[in-house]
């Protein structure tokens, strides 16, 4: 069976470019029928945030990616925390030493920092100088009995042959060992594993088939290829993942404070529109040679950057070999547009309407916390008007406040709308309006349709002056929905009592001039 990992480190909040890697493990392993694993790297005690797990397990099940197996999700493979598999490390630790594919080093941090600027100084590329491969195994039996300090280092000079690396995304790889430290450490002084070690003894242990992780584990590869070698082990096949990068072209990093996933969520971000914009980063090439495939199979043409497509459509067509190699700049304008269109679709049905109502329902209420209008079923008809308006849920407050509260006439977009048109005209219309409303209640919007053209009719006035006057003193914003669409949803009760206040406000303003 196909199985996947994907494995954080609890070292702060996951950010988008661990979405992206949770995503493209789910996708590769629902496409071919398999699970995948969530995997906490945590042996880095240093660096270790005691709320990042829950934070990451949070984050994954907003994004609808649930994991197989994992914290939460017991299944054969736990325990799910690597610092719960300390005894397994130190035990292939063991066999690595004894093979002599691995020795112990005694040096200290200050001898290992001067060897190097020693090794530099001379023009070596090695890090190392190899002193502590010599001892004897009685001098390093006494040492280990005394209680020395020591770290286990892979014996570089004594790997077995293996093939060149080759990666599902990149093809056959150049072997570049010249770029990895002289003799690697595979275990620290305080017994806990580097990531070297400890990622390729549990994804053997666990029975990893696929490994997708991110493109700056490729320098890596050679390294944790020789520990498969040095054990006999077999490897699972490889797939790194280009780097996603900031709009400024800035490698996206969780110690650079770079927007954790956290972030999208607090903003109102779909989560879907989220999925759609990471999976389509740097997806929708086609390669001709040099490419390993996992399936013998190749894709159909792939989709562009911006094609709105659903979590089971993302699964049905995703293929790793259409991944680029190149670095990808996340555009938050297709952010924007993928959400809108999510949006839009989940419009499609007023259960949609009403479910999105009651998601913004709190971000409402915290904008206008004295509003009597903040009710789910008074958003729902709000959201009915703006659909096509709304990029971000969050947008509500901002796209139509006069919906919610009274108006400032006082505010530079409603001066601006009101320079255009006379005193007498302004008076004329709302007047004519609110007489009309006295005696006539439509209460649908081709009713109010039909209403207000025949009192624009009856002012004698141009459709475009009477209209502005209008939008001018139920909403004082120059865009926004059609009128018949305002009036429907403040109702005309309410919409006769805001004409009476921009008349009252139009009458000060006169005295004022005059």
């Amino acid at each position: 069976m196909v199985l996947l990992r994907f494995a954080p480190s609890p070292t702060g909040a996951l950010h988008l470019g661990g979405l992206r890697t949770a995503l493209y493990n789910h996708l590769f392993a629902k496409k071919h029928g398999g699970k995948w694993i969530l995997r906490i790297e945590d042996t880095d005690a240093a660096r270790y945030v005691p709320t990042a797990v829950d934070g990451i397990r949070n984050a994954l099940a907003w994004a609808g990616l649930p994991h197989d197996f994992g914290p939460g999700a017991d299944g054969p493979h736990g325990p799910y925390f690597q610092s719960e598999r300390l005894d397994l490390y130190h035990l292939y630790t063991r066999k690595l030493l004894e093979s002599g594919h691995a020795y112990r080093c005694f040096c200290s941090p200050d001898k290992l920092a001067a060897t190097r600027e020693k090794l530099a100084r001379t023009g070596s590329n090695a890090t190392y100088d190899k002193s502590c491969l010599h001892l004897t195994e009685e001098e390093v039996a006494r040492r280990v009995r005394a209680g020395e300090r020591s770290i286990v280092r892979l014996n570089d000079d004594n790997l077995p042959d293996r093939a060149s690396p080759t990666d599902i995304v990149f093809g056959i790889l150049r072997d570049a060992h010249a770029s990895l430290p002289t003799d690697p450490v595979l275990l620290k002084s305080d017994l806990f594993p580097t990531y070297h070690l400890a990622s390729v003894v549990d994804d053997h242990e666990m029975g990893i088939t696929h490994v997708l992780r991110g493109e700056e584990w490729l320098p890596s590869l050679p390294l944790h290829l020789d520990l498969y070698s040095c054990l006999g082990i077999k490897p699972p096949l490889f797939a790194h993942l280009p780097i996603l990068l900031n709009p400024n072209g800035t490698k996206m990093s969780k110690r650079n404070g770079d927007v954790s996933v956290l972030d999208f969520m607090r903003r109102g971000w779909e989560p879907e529109g989220v999925l759609n914009w990471l999976a389509l980063a740097g997806w929708g090439v086609h390669h001709e040679n040099g490419r390993a495939s996992p399936t013998g199979t190749s894709s159909t043409q792939p989709p562009d950057s911006t094609t709105l497509m659903t979590l089971p459509e993302l699964i049905d067509q995703f293929d790793l070999s259409s991944l680029t190699h190149r670095r990808n700049v996340l555009d938050p304008a297709k952010l924007a547009y993928l959400n809108k269109h999510h949006l839009m679709r989940s419009w499609q049905s007023e259960q949609g309407i009403a479910f999105q109502a009651r998601r913004v329902h709190d971000v409402v209420k915290a904008a206008f916390p004295h509003s009597l209008y903040t009710n789910v079923e008074y958003i729902t008809r709000v959201i009915s008007v703006l659909q096509g308006r709304i990029t971000n849920l969050h947008d509500v407050p901002t796209l139509a406040p006069f919906f919610f509260v009274d108006l400032d006439y006082d505010l530079p977009e409603a001066h601006s709308m009101k320079r255009g048109l006379s005193a007498d005209d302004y008076d004329h219309v709302l007047r004519r309006v609110i007489l009309q409303l006295e005696s006539s209640s439509p209460s649908t919007q081709s009713d109010i349709a039909i209403f207000l053209h025949d009192a624009c009719e009856k002012t004698g006035l141009k459709s475009k002056v009477f209209m502005t006057a209008l939008r001018h003193a139920l909403s004082g914003m120059k865009a926004g929905p059609s009128l018949p669409e305002i009036i429907d949803v403040l109702g005309t009760e309410r919409t006769a009592e805001r004409l009476k206040v921009a008349l009252s406000a139009h009458k000060t303003s006169n005295s004022k001039e005059k």
